[in-house]
């Protein structure tokens, strides 16, 4: 049985074991996956005490992504782009780093939301890890233009400064993006509204401009739960029509790593219907 596994601080509450399962079995792979939750100093030891024992690779969250780059020898273009990792593969010739959130909220939208990105302008909340994570897949979907807005309009202006200087995204891609705060917004209509805060985990919602939220077709919000989160129940209150949150994007971004890892798509519409179901 091929072992892999979750790390992160906290680890309790992740999902990845319980969807990893129901892919393994789907696709008759041996395998099993666990969840890792080394103090933050203890971060690099388990991830090589791990790849000694035999493992064969690692998912990786907060806060632990930025690190897990570090530790590879090689990457993928999308995990060189953003500079961090939620997937490692434990290879012969060393660590092989991997960014799947990207690809995961792109299928999420596209296939199981049925939303078409091609020359949409999109807003983004949020210019931490989790917007960095997804902004260069987004730019790939071919959107009109994406303005990433934060409380502090200096980090949104320092992420698009970090995606062309580090990532190396051309300046004709990063030309179709702005960064301000939320005070200044470009005026929209935005067709889609992505929440990359974590501001859902307590309650706080975004002090955005109460139109975007009516003039969206989509309101998103990465994170999840039993319940429409505050972002999105203010989204429906101003009349947005239609609003979706992160679960598919966390279905579909394990189902990227699964691939990676065992060259063998998984069906993630039964995986996220059980999910949910499982929430409800």
């Amino acid at each position: 049985m091929d072992r892999y596994a979750v790390v992160g601080h906290p680890i309790g509450h992740s999902r990845s074991p319980e969807i990893h399962a129901m892919f393994a079995r789907a696709t008759g792979q041996a395998m099993t996956y666990e969840r890792l939750g080394p103090d933050p100093e203890g971060f690099e030891e388990a991830v090589l005490r791990f790849r000694e024992e035999g493992g064969k690779g690692l998912n990786v969250t907060l806060p632990f992504k930025e690190r897990a780059f570090a530790l590879a020898r090689s990457c993928s273009s999308r995990a060189g782009a953003v500079g961090a990792a939620n997937t490692l593969d434990f290879r012969a010739e060393g660590i092989f780093a991997d960014n799947t959130d990207g690809a995961g909220l792109i299928r999420d939208l596209t296939r199981n939301l049925d939303f078409s990105l091609a020359g949409q302008d999109v807003l983004l909340v949020g210019a931490g890890g989790a917007a960095r994570g997804v902004l260069p897949a987004l730019l790939d979907g071919s959107v009109s233009r994406i303005v990433v807005a934060n409380r502090t309009p200096a980090r949104a202006l320092a992420l698009l400064q970090y995606l062309g200087r580090e990532g190396g995204l051309p300046q004709e891609i990063l030309h179709r993006c702005v960064g301000c705060g939320f005070d200044a917004l470009p005026p929209g209509p935005y067709a889609l509204v992505i929440n990359a805060t974590s501001g859902s985990l307590e309650g706080e919602i975004p002090a955005l401009p109460e139109g975007v939220y009516g003039e969206a077709m989509l309101v998103y919000d990465m994170v999840y739960g039993k319940e429409p989160t505050p972002f999105l129940k203010k989204a429906q209150a101003l009349g947005a029509r239609r609003t979706a949150d992160g679960l598919g994007m966390l279905v579909e971004q394990a189902a990227e790593s699964f691939y990676l890892w065992r060259q063998v798509y998984p069906d993630t519409g039964s995986v996220l219907q059980q999910l949910r179901s499982r929430l409800e």
